[in-house]
């Protein structure tokens, strides 16, 4: 028999409803940067503590979103600015965990402030007063592999010219990266490329990686060449998930990102020991299926 398990964190449609699998560009990086990191976050759904840096990231893209709702003369560096703590405010109350990063009583002052500078990264390359975005922190999704597979990812920014041509961008609190990490980042761009290429039959024509510490611009043109190959990569990609999970086989692959993982203390390659794999029955929802026993 087969049984659907919610092990990618994410409920797709009504109780009662069948359930398929999905994939999102973050979850899909995870495990073709450690297929344990994708077991411990997604199977294991282990807690991790936003770091200083991941919630001074979350501050600016929230920033930036509210920024296009104002009148487009008013989205200045100042006014930027100004919605700092008011976004914080609303971050804090809406997610429990930041308010662990201070210690009780301990104000923020040096964090908002390097928050207001990340901003002024971001006006150093765009004038936002001259953009109309069609779409901001917008979700697409699309089927691949005769509908065997949902891919589905939240857009930071969608623009659309007068000609109907797309310009996908992703705004990068830290500095530019170098080439091993760059190709991440694009990956999670050809991700929404080829979901916006299978949903409304456009290739866009730029994807864009704003690199808001160092005030830098890269720029990527996909074709569909390019793009088909991908959707095929992500489906050898969602094969080799499906057999580890059937397997119950995820292995450490220690790189220099360890240093920035949550969980080395249950990772083998640090003498850690996982916690033992959950029985996927248990867990309602359908995000996986996995063969098991009757």
């Amino acid at each position: 028999m087969t049984v659907d398990v919610a092990v990618g964190g994410t409920v797709l449609g009504e109780p009662g409803v069948e359930h398929r699998p999905s994939l999102s560009p973050s979850r899909a990086a995870d495990f073709k940067t450690c297929p344990l990191l994708y077991r411990f976050r997604t199977i294991d759904r282990l807690p991790e503590q936003p770091t200083f840096d991941q919630a001074r990231g979350t501050l600016v893209h929230a920033v930036l979103e509210r920024l296009f709702d104002l009148p487009a003369a008013d989205r200045t560096v100042e006014q930027a600015a100004a919605l700092v703590e008011e976004q914080w405010q609303r971050l804090l109350e809406q997610q429990e965990e930041l308010t662990g990063l201070f210690a009780e009583g301990e104000p923020p002052e040096e964090f908002l402030t390097s928050a207001r500078s990340l901003l002024g990264g971001y006006f150093a390359v765009e004038d936002p007063r001259r953009l109309d975005p069609a779409e901001r922190e917008c979700l697409v999704t699309t089927e691949v592999d005769e509908g065997r597979l949902v891919l589905r990812g939240y857009v930071d920014r969608l623009d659309v010219s007068p000609a109907g041509d797309l310009r996908v961008v992703d705004y990068k609190t830290g500095g530019a990266p170098r080439e091993a990490f760059e190709a991440r980042a694009l990956f999670q761009l050809k991700f929404y490329a080829l979901v916006l290429w299978r949903t409304r039959g456009v290739v866009p024509r730029v994807l864009r990686l704003l690199y808001l510490k160092d005030a830098e611009a890269c720029d990527y043109t996909p074709d569909v060449e390019e793009l088909t190959r991908f959707e095929r990569t992500l489906i050898a990609l969602w094969a080799a998930i499906q057999k580890a999970t059937a397997d119950k086989d995820f292995r450490p692959r220690p790189s220099r990102l360890c240093g920035w993982c949550a969980h080395q203390a249950l990772c083998p390659a640090y003498d850690g020991t996982p916690p033992p794999f959950p029985d996927l029955r248990e867990i309602p929802g359908s995000a996986i299926t996995v063969d098991a026993p009757d």
